[in-house]
Formats: structure tokens, sequence, C-alpha cells
């Protein structure tokens, strides 16, 4: 599996031609008018990796299985919403299950696309959509500590270091600073997320310019990137009519000429992958033989057991060892049995940490 993403944004900002692009279907309703996409829509899209490909070619693999990545497009959201504006408080409820947020910014000028407040200012529209996700984060952490209350009430002690975290998250949530919501460990953020407040997930920012502005960019662009700087929040920069348009084109050749007549080198989807890997901190391994070669990510610093458990829990709870060795060591000595006579692959403990690119046979005992 992958990562899945959540694409959030103030209606009329291209957050569902983006969706279109990514996902190569027309299951959102691109059209111009506000809360058009009123249920979520919900794609996965394979993850493209070159090593992926060779290396099924060398072990002469019958199939081969890209990681994914799932795209969740949230219906539009406006000021007021955690208080039920709009479409309200539901449609944040569908986010918060996700590992990242991509918040579409619109940067262009179109009289032919409505904007809801009818001017074009990046630093609001985020300003709104971020302090609707606080609020309704407060509202979130109140709930859980109320939960929390009841049960230590009840005699559960245990629950006390949850409540007291809690307390601390709802008190920075209140703060007008927000650099505190940094200031956590990586074991806090696990319990904050799994209780799916959306102010601590990773996020990044996707600038969504017109056609002429994709390459040298605009002032709305120049605004969001100065913005993007301050926050220290990563930003992409994307056209989604340009991308749409694209993805319609089923001709691999074709595409590419388009491509480089507009001078972009990289597709949406693939920035989105940059982007997203380097802010969730993942990795991809591979495990490859003669019925499959599949691609797997996990995160960053992950031990061996954990690799072996995004296969099958019963693979991490019996894990005895594994077997490794680098995608690029084992294309170029020209496959497992190759790699095997040579003596280049290496068996590591339960203790390894997982490297980009490694390719991993797990030996478990069930």
């Amino acid at each position: 599996m992958g990562f899945k993403c959540g694409i959030i944004g103030l209606p009329n900002v291209g957050k569902s031609s983006l969706f279109n692009a990514l996902v190569g279907l027309q299951k959102a309703a691109s059209e111009n008018y506000p809360f058009c996409t009123i249920e979520p829509n919900v794609g996965k899209v394979p993850i493209p990796d070159n090593r992926l490909l060779k290396l099924s070619q060398v072990n002469n693999s019958k199939i081969t299985i890209n990681a994914q990545m799932e795209f969740v497009d949230i219906a539009g959201l406006v000021k007021g919403a955690s208080k039920g504006e709009g479409l309200g408080n539901k449609f944040l409820s569908n986010i918060r299950e996700v590992d990242a947020i991509a918040h579409v910014v619109r940067c262009f000028e179109d009289k032919n696309v409505s904007h809801i407040h009818n001017k074009i200012d990046p630093e609001y529209d985020v300003e709104i959509i971020e302090s609707e996700l606080l609020l309704s984060d407060i509202e979130k952490a109140e709930n859980i500590i109320g939960k929390i209350n009841k049960l230590i009430k009840s005699g559960k002690n245990e629950f006390i270091e949850e409540k007291n975290l809690f307390d601390r998250v709802l008190n920075d949530l209140k703060s007008s600073d927000t650099h505190n919501l940094y200031n956590y460990s990586k074991e806090e953020i696990n319990t904050i997320n799994k209780n799916g407040l959306l102010s601590f997930k990773p996020v990044m920012y996707v600038a969504n310019l017109d056609e002429n502005s994709i390459k040298s960019g605009n002032i709305y662009n120049e605004k969001l990137v100065l913005l993007s700087k301050e926050k220290k929040i990563p930003i992409v920069n994307i056209s989604a009519k340009i991308e749409e348009e694209l993805s319609g084109i089923k001709n691999i050749e074709e595409k590419k000429e388009l491509m480089k007549s507009m001078d972009i080198s990289q597709s949406s989807l693939d920035q989105f992958i940059s982007s997203g890997f380097k802010l969730l901190n993942l990795v991809t391994f591979f495990t490859s033989g003669e019925k499959e070669t599949k691609a797997w990510t996990i995160k960053k610093e992950s031990f061996a057991p954990d690799a072996a458990g995004k296969i099958h829990t019963d693979f991490k709870k019996g894990f005895i060892a594994a077997d490794v060795i680098s995608t690029h060591k084992l294309i170029e000595l020209g496959g497992e049995k190759k790699a095997k006579l040579s003596g280049s692959i290496r068996t590591e403990g339960k203790d390894y940490i997982v490297q980009d690119g490694d390719v991993i046979l797990f030996k478990f005992n069930v």
C-alpha cells in the first residue's frame, strides 16, 4: 500500500480537476459552481517507479504490482464549515483518516470560473481553510477529553497520561501560536493522529495556476510561495487544467509531445509522489521472484518486522530473518539466482532498518 492523501480547498479552486488528472478518470464533476463535489471521490493510482519494471524483468516475474497512492477529493470548504456552514463538518470527517493533506489554492484569474469571495487572494483562502481545520479540531479534542474523563471516573487510571496529552493539545489548538503544534514526540503524534485531528497532519500547498503562468508563476503564486516559506510548508505548482487535459490522452508518445510543447517535465502525479514521499518520510521496498514483483511503501526508520507486517500480519508475528539486497545490485547482477550465486544477498535480523530500494525475502514461522 502507498499512502492516502486528502485534497482540500475552497470551492472552485480546481480540486476536482486535479483529482481527475491524478486518477485519470472523470469521476469528479468539475463544474463551475460551489459544492459540485458532494460525496468524497476516492481514487487509487499506481505509483510509477522505474526500478520496479527493471526488477521484474531481471527476475522474469509474471506479475508486476506498483505501490498505490489513494486520493480523497473533499467537497469545497467555506468559512464556518466547522459549525455547519456550506456542506458542513461532515466533510471534514472524510479526511480525518488520511496520512497527508494537499491544500489546493487558487492562483489564477478566470472570469468564467467564479470565486466564492469574488477575489483572488491565496493568503486569505489559506487562512480560512486552516482556521476551519483548527476550529474543527478544538471541538474534536474537547469531545475526546470528555470521553477520557468518563473512563478515568470509572476507575481506568491508565488513561490519565492520554488525558494530559489531549489537555495540552487543546491548549495549543486554542493558542494563537500554531508553532506549538510541532512540539510533540513521534509517539504523541501517532496517538493524536489515531484520533483523527487534522491540524497535526503533514500538509503541502498546491498552487493551481493558469496555463500561461505555470512556467514563470504570477503574483498570486508568489504570495503563496512566501507564505509556504514562512510556515515551512512544501509547495507544488500545478495547472490542473493542463493536467486534466493530459490525463485524457492515452497515447504515451502523444502525451510526451504535448508535455514537451508546454515545457512540462513532470506530471502532477510525479510531483505529488516526490513531495508526498518527502512529506511523509516514506521509503519503497520490493518483494520479487518469478511469481511477482511488488513495490511497498513504509515509513523511514522502520524495522524489518514492520515491513514484513505490511505484507501480512503473520509475517511480523513470526518474523525470523530477512534476506536483503539493494535493487541496484540485484539488477546489476542480473537477477535473484545470480545474486545468490555471487553471495551478494545478506541476512538481516529484527533490528535491521529497511532502506529505500531494498529487495527483501522474509523468513517467518507461524
